[in-house]
């Protein structure tokens, strides 16, 4: 996702720089929203890792 995310802010600014500037403002906004969905989503996936990882070690142990 950060991939895509990097891929629309290239786009938007080379749009932006070629004087197509609602359009390139339009790919920031999208590369903007998708960098906090990934950011989101791997501050879930650490929270779980961490809850899940203590699960299974007092199962064990």
């Amino acid at each position: 996702m950060l991939k895509l995310a990097l891929i629309f802010l290239i786009a938007g600014l080379v749009l932006g720089a070629l004087g197509f500037g609602g359009i390139g403002g339009a790919f920031v906004g999208i590369a903007k929203i998708l960098f906090f969905i990934a950011i989101a989503l791997f501050v879930i996936f650490l929270i779980l890792a961490f809850l899940g990882g203590k699960k299974v070690k007092d199962t064990i142990g």
